[in-house]
């Protein structure tokens, strides 16, 4: 079945391999600081070229270009001048010099120590860079130790890796990422993973050989190259999400990497995006390995428009599907909304279908949000509210940048709500799980959400990140299933009419976080960070109240959360 999905691919990629003509990129990774900065640009100067930011991760080449048209408009808009800081212009300068290879300024393209091409740019370890060949490497780095009350073993992380990207001859980008992480994580995440028999954002793992440590490798990697003039193509083994918030209703970077091929078409007012990847079904023996895990296949369309100069909206389709012993090539068509194709060959797989928006309002705010739609009935949606058959969810969220006037300080505000058995299918093929973890929301369904996050920035090297998350989930009773975990079929849910967000044991949970990272070389943080976990439920099957407080130095990389 794997073999046929890549043969599927590898024919594709030769088709239009000669269709590759322009130079291509690699994509910047997740969870880096660059996110911040072109959030905070978007909004700040309406740039419609900045509009797409919902597709993410995000393409060096493309977003290089547009921050360095900004940075070049600031001397001559007195306007933009002033809505931008010093520390805006700081973090533009330091956005361009990790991407140098996609810049026009010669100071940022030359050696900057007599060593050329070791630290040839203050954030490449390893850096050449000629007419035919580009390849950059770094070390990664994420050494992380704590201690949680009432837990007598340390907590700690420890994480080595390398990352590499590169292009051959203006016409393949290629981007390789490798670690080795053994990490003791605090009780409730050691609660979960004995749950759900996976580690979060992991796959394969072992155990680390000291009392509930885990041992895993992540790799990610990933070639990419035009296929026409609008159109770029990428297939690898990666995450990817789709949104504006800090959660999404649709696909998160919260579960393991997965195989993709993706097409991105940009073209005047559009942005288009087909991606098909090969997932990992359920499995209560993943971490025992040794045999090969059953398969099933994701694909997705979502078309993003510039409506007017502000207004961004979007329109997500995607189903989940298995067929035991193929791919079925029905979904390599690239074309919105096939459900009435789906319905002629007798399709019984997972569609969802969705809507989102975005608007940037006054320079200074954005409003966004996602609904989502899984299966619902129209009869029951209107008639009967509380009917399980209506499995949707929605996002509501706010950010607010320079709030009160205040530079480099920005708010953001999110409501998440999803109904009972949203995700959820007829069996392990067809729900919206990955490697045994949620391919959305992190918390599955059957909850309300709310999130509020607070980012500071006060001096040019120096992070604040301050977040509380508060949520309620009904959670699944007594051996009824009411629709929290996607995991479990709705074929054996509790045979009620009557299901509201909580039905079930209402477990209510409090996260609050403090992070200050102070950058004292080039991508390298020392952090400080204190977590604090409280909660209860009718039954009292919560974990008990946490507080942990670590710290420990970051090179190359993002941070290693755990917000559930």
């Amino acid at each position: 079945m794997r073999m046929q999905f890549i043969k599927s691919v590898r024919y594709l990629l030769f088709f239009l391999s000669p269709l590759c003509i322009n130079a291509q990129s690699t994509y910047i990774p997740m969870g880096m600081k660059d996110y911040i900065l072109l959030d905070r640009l978007e909004i700040k100067t309406k740039q419609p070229d900045l509009f797409f930011t919902h597709v993410r991760p995000y393409n060096r080449k493309y977003y290089t270009k547009q921050v360095e048209i900004i940075d070049s408009m600031r001397y001559s808009n007195e306007d933009l001048k002033a809505r931008l800081s010093h520390v805006d212009v700081y973090n533009m300068q330091r956005f361009l010099t990790n991407n140098a290879e996609w810049t026009s300024r010669e100071d940022l393209r030359k050696p900057q120590n007599m060593f050329h091409d070791f630290f040839h740019s203050k954030g490449n370890l390893f850096e050449v860079n000629n007419k035919d060949f580009y390849v950059q490497a770094s070390p990664m780095i994420n050494i992380q130790s704590g201690q949680e009350n009432g837990y007598d073993k340390p907590l700690f992380q420890n994480t080595r890796g390398l990352y590499m990207r590169g292009r051959i001859a203006d016409k393949i980008g290629f981007d390789i990422y490798f670690t080795d992480n053994q990490e003791r994580d605090p009780r409730f995440v050691q609660a979960w993973v004995k749950q759900y028999k996976a580690v979060p954002g992991a796959g394969f793992y072992k155990p680390l050989g000291v009392v509930d440590g885990y041992d895993y490798t992540e790799v990610r990697g990933s070639i990419s190259f035009k296929a026409a003039k609008f159109i770029d193509m990428q297939f690898g083994y990666d995450r990817n999400f789709i949104g504006n918030g800090f959660r999404s209703m649709f696909m998160s970077d919260f579960s393991n990497n997965g195989l993709f091929l993706k097409v991105n078409t940009r073209i005047w007012k559009f942005n288009y995006e087909n991606l098909f990847m090969e997932l990992i079904q359920p499995n209560g023996f993943i971490a025992n390995g040794g045999r090969n895990l059953p398969r099933k296949y994701f694909r997705m369309n979502h078309l993003s428009i510039n409506a007017t100069k502000w207004l961004n909206v979007g329109i997500f389709d995607a189903v989940m599907f298995g067929r035991g012993d193929h791919f079925d090539f029905m979904y390599l068509n690239p074309i919105l909304f096939l459900v009435p194709g789906q319905q002629q060959i007798g399709s019984p797989d997972n569609t969802m279908l969705g809507i989102d928006a975005k608007a940037n309002i006054a320079k200074r705010f954005q409003l966004y949000g996602q609904f989502n739609f899984d299966e619902f009935l129209a009869k029951d949606l209107f008639s009967n509210p509380y009917s399980w058959q209506n499995k949707y969810g929605y996002q509501l969220g706010l950010k607010y940048i320079d709030v009160f006037g205040i530079k480099n300080v920005d708010l953001q505000l999110e409501s998440n709500r999803v109904r009972p058995f949203t995700y959820s299918h007829l069996d392990s093929t067809s729900n919206w799980i990955h490697y045994n973890q949620p391919f959305a929301h992190p918390l599955g369904a059957n909850f309300q959400e709310y999130v509020a996050i607070i980012r500071a920035q006060p001096m040019k090297r120096l992070y604040v990140n301050a977040r509380a998350v508060y949520y309620r989930q009904g959670r699944d009773s007594l051996g009824y299933n009411l629709g929290a975990n996607p995991m479990r079929p709705y074929t054996d849910r509790l045979r009620s009419d009557f299901l509201k967000v909580g039905s079930g044991d209402e477990t209510k949970i409090l996260l609050l976080t403090l992070q200050v990272s102070y950058e004292f070389a080039e991508n390298l943080f020392l952090d400080i960070n204190i977590h604090k976990r409280s909660g209860s439920s009718l039954l009292g099957g919560t974990a008990p109240e946490t507080t942990v407080v670590s710290g420990g130095i970051r090179w190359n990389m993002a941070r290693r959360e755990f917000v559930f």
